[in-house]
């Protein structure tokens, strides 16, 4: 949610922040007469209200004869009261519907346009030249199969389409993954955090889920009434929701460890083979809370965590800076970290890191203890440092002719000191 103050005092600002993104400039205007609307109306209520209590006072002090004329005043104005009262809630639930619908203001920094529009900021690593070795490379899926490591079959008779087994090596290097990914969070400051992936409709919409993507997330109707989460950034969010953070000794960091679950309403035809695009995955989260001035900081540091884990992986990958069309309702800006997957000869997306400034916090009621007195609304940012998907760059990017992969060195302690994995036969 937005500072109300700022779009009084800054509509145009967040008009051409709504029109970077696509979405309504007229949403502002209708945020602004609501909010005109609200405050009469609640200003009608009160006056109506402190008279009617000195109406109240007078009649247990009048004498005999004006008593009744008082009595008939309180109760004609009580009927006001309650009509006022009934205009005030309706005209505070129509202002807030439509400041619930306003996304963040997009940073001036990020670019403009669509999904397309990104701006590359650098790129690191050297693609393998598979044609100088001697052979194709193969897809994450068909590496996976003969390592006996991935079974879509039975995923998808066990759950459904775009379920699946990991198994054997392709399972242990997943727990090693996301244990490396822990360690190195806990390295730099981070708690960690496991998390529920079950949350509320409030902490949900709190964050900012529930809008243009609400159709991708999984729900549990009666009797729960309940969201599985895409990410732990969720169930992060929402654990200090109504309350007031001490910031003094700096941005209060957290690392969540969970499952997360995605309907993928809107890839249908895309990704569809393998683990690229799946219902179920697991992910190491980070997740910050801060001040606004060091929010921007705080940015940088969530990225340079995200390359410094696909340095680790020895990954070939690129930064680049997501433009406002692209960018989720909460984020003000976005960076995603894409490594090359060799089979489709191209980048695909392995992390992202988004700065919500007070987004998030503004609707989850969060806050921190001002030093001169007073609170203010903190900023959060989440950033991932490892999934399920990063399987797949790691199998296409150190695979071999004979179908076996080299496990990255960083990775070994976390495999028992394993440094290939082997083609295997299924047992079953």
């Amino acid at each position: 949610m937005l500072d109300i103050q700022f779009i009084r005092e800054h509509p145009e600002v967040v008009k051409d922040s709504q029109a970077k993104r696509g979405e309504s400039v007229e949403l502002v205007d209708e945020v602004l007469h609501s909010d005109e609307v609200r405050r009469s109306a609640l200003k009608e209520y009160e006056a109506a209200r402190a008279q009617q209590k000195e109406i109240g006072k007078k009649v247990a002090k009048a004498p005999a004869d004006e008593k009744q004329q008082l009595i008939a005043q309180t109760k004609e104005l009580s009927e006001k009261v309650s009509q006022y009262k009934s205009d005030a809630d309706a005209a505070a639930e129509q202002y807030n519907t439509a400041m619930w619908q306003l996304s963040n203001i997009v940073e001036p920094e990020a670019p403009e346009g669509g999904e397309d529009d990104y701006v590359v900021v650098k790129k690191v690593g050297q693609i393998r030249d598979f044609a100088a070795e001697g052979f194709e490379p193969k897809d994450h899926l068909t590496i996976g199969e003969g390592l006996a490591g991935i079974d879509m079959k039975r995923g998808a008779k066990v759950s459904g389409s775009r379920f699946y087994f990991l198994r054997g090596d392709v399972a242990r290097m997943q727990y090693a993954m996301l244990q490396m990914a822990a360690d190195q969070a806990q390295d730099h400051g981070f708690i960690l955090v496991t998390t529920p992936t079950l949350v509320r409709p409030e902490i949900m919409r709190g964050t900012g889920f529930l809008n243009s993507h609400a159709d991708e997330i999984y729900r549990l109707r009666e009797p729960d009434d309940q969201y599985l989460v895409g990410t732990s950034e969720v169930a992060l969010a929402g654990m200090h929701e109504d309350e007031i953070l001490d910031l003094s000794n700096g941005p209060l960091r957290y690392c969540g460890w969970s499952s997360c679950y995605r309907r993928e309403a809107g890839a249908a035809g895309k990704d569809t083979s393998g683990i690229i695009r799946v219902h179920q995955f697991d992910k190491v989260e980070m997740f910050v809370y801060t001040t606004l001035e060091k929010s921007y900081d705080e940015h940088m540091h969530l990225l340079a965590m995200e390359e410094e884990m696909l340095g680790k992986m020895e990954l070939p990958y690129r930064v680049i800076d997501t433009a406002a069309g692209d960018l989720g309702s909460s984020a003000a800006r976005k960076f995603d970290c894409e490594a090359w997957v060799p089979s489709q000869n191209r980048y695909r997306e392995l992390t992202s890191t988004s700065n919500c400034t007070q987004y998030q916090a503004r609707r989850l009621n969060i806050r921190q203890r001002l030093p001169e007195g007073g609170t203010e609304a903190v900023a959060t940012l989440n950033g991932t440092l490892a999934t399920t998907r990063w399987i797949v760059a790691i199998l296409e990017n150190h695979q071999q002719k004979d179908g076996s992969v080299v496990i990255p060195e960083a990775m070994r302690p976390y495999m028992r000191g394993q440094e290939v994995m082997e083609p295997q036969k299924w047992e079953a």
